[in-house]
C-alpha cells in the first residue's frame, strides 16, 4: 500500500507546509494529528489562539484553518498521494475542521509551481508599484478561486473607493473600540519559542495619503507614531465570496484564498489582506463586489501587486503543532 511509505520526514514536511499558510494576526490556529491506521491528518481548531473580539463567530479562524487545508492538499499530491479531502468529519467533535487520507495514486499530477510557492508566499504591507496585472494573470486568479468554489472579482474603480472607504470606516471602528485594539495590540510580539503573532518588522508602514487602509497592529491612537509612505494611487483590489456563509463555506474560502495566493506568488505578484471590514456585520455587508451580487458573503478583501516581497513572520514547527507528537517510527 502506498501509504505505507509515510515517513516521520515526510509527515514533518506534510504539516509544516500547511503550517506556512497564512492566519489572521499569524495567530496560527490550528492544531494536527495523524492517525496511523488510515494515515489521516486531522486538523483541528486551537481554541487558545482565537480572537475574542475582533472574530466572535470563527469565521476567520474556519478561513485560517482552509489556508492550511489547501496547503496540506497541494504537498500530499507533490509527494504523489491522492489528497482525500473532508469537511467537519465528526459534526459531534465541532473542533475537528477537516480531514485528508492519503489516498492512493494521485489522480493528477501536482503542480511544482503551487507546492514551490507554499513555501515562499507571504504577505506583503508595503507600497506596490503602478505596474497593471496582466489580464493573463488576472484570469487565472479567477479562475484559481472558482476551482475551490469561491469567486473572485476585481473591482472597478468605483467600487474600488467605495470599498477603501468602508475599510477606512472599519480601521477606525477597530482602533477605537478598547477591546479590539487590546486584542490586536496583543498579538504584535518579538519573535519567541511559540513563533506566533505579528513582530514588529511584518507590519509595514502606513499609507500617508489614507487611501488605503493598512491595519495598525500595535492599535496606535496617534498617526504620528506610524511611519508613513506613499501606497500606489490605483491599487488592485479584489473581493473573494461565496454563495453561502455557513462553517464550510468559511473552510472553502479559505482553501481558495491560499489557491489565489499561490498562484499569485507563482506569477510574482505579491497580496495583503484587508479585513477589517469584515470584522463587523453592517460594513462586511457592503463588501458584496457587484450590484448583482448583493446575495453574495463576501469572505477576503485582497489586495494585489508588484511590490517588495517584505519580511515573513515566524511559524511553529511540525513538532510544536502535532497534537500527539511526531512518531518515533515510520507509519
Amino acid at each position: 500500500m502506498r501509504s505505507a511509505t509515510l515517513d516521520v520526514p515526510t509527515l514533518e514536511t506534510l504539516v509544516s507546509a500547511a503550517v506556512a499558510a497564512p492566519s489572521i494576526h499569524n495567530t496560527q490556529p490550528w492544531r494536527f494529528r495523524l492517525d496511523p491506521e488510515t494515515v489521516t491528518l486531522e486538523i483541528r481548531a486551537a481554541p487558545d489562539h482565537g480572537l475574542r473580539h475582533i472574530d466572535p463567530t470563527g469565521r476567520a479562524l474556519h478561513l485560517s484553518v482552509g489556508c492550511a487545508l489547501l496547503n496540506l492538499r497541494v504537498a500530499v499530491a507533490h509527494f504523489g498521494w491522492e489528497p482525500v479531502t473532508r469537511l467537519l468529519p465528526r459534526p459531534d467533535e465541532p473542533d475537528l475542521l477537516a480531514a485528508v487520507r492519503l489516498g492512493g495514486t494521485a489522480r493528477s499530477a501536482s503542480s511544482p509551481r503551487l507546492y514551490d510557492a507554499v513555501w515562499r508566499r507571504h504577505s506583503s504591507r508595503f507600497p506596490f508599484s503602478q505596474r497593471p496585472l496582466p489580464t493573463a494573470v488576472l484570469t487565472e486568479l479567477v479562475e484559481a478561486a472558482h476551482t475551490e468554489g469561491a469567486l473572485l472579482s476585481r473591482l472597478p474603480p468605483g467600487e474600488t473607493d467605495r470599498l477603501l472607504h468602508i475599510t477606512r470606516e472599519a480601521e477606525h471602528r477597530n482602533t477605537a473600540d478598547a477591546d479590539r485594539a487590546a486584542e490586536s495590540r496583543r498579538w504584535v510580539r518579538d519573535p519567541n519559542h511559540e513563533a506566533l503573532g505579528m513582530p514588529p518588522g511584518t507590519l509595514g508602514p502606513q499609507d500617508f495619503r489614507e487611501q488605503i487602509p493598512m491595519r495598525d497592529f500595535g492599535a496606535h491612537r496617534h498617526p504620528a507614531v506610524l511611519t508613513a509612505r506613499p501606497f500606489e494611487k490605483r491599487p488592485t483590489i479584489a473581493v473573494l465570496s461565496t454563495a453561502h456563509d455557513r462553517r464550510t463555506d468559511w473552510l472553502r474560502a479559505g482553501q481558495a484564498l491560499e489557491r489565489v495566493l499561490l498562484v499569485a506568488t507563482a506569477n510574482g505578484i505579491r497580496a495583503s489582506l484587508l479585513h477589517q471590514a469584515l470584522e463587523w456585520p453592517d460594513l462586511r455587508e457592503q463588501l458584496a463586489p457587484l450590484p448583482s451580487d448583493r446575495r453574495g458573503h463576501a469572505q477576503m478583501v485582497i489586495r494585489l501587486g508588484y511590490g517588495p516581497q517584505g519580511p515573513s513572520s515566524p511559524r511553529r514547527t511540525a513538532r510544536q503543532t502535532l497534537v500527539d507528537g511526531v512518531p518515533s517510527v515510520p507509519c
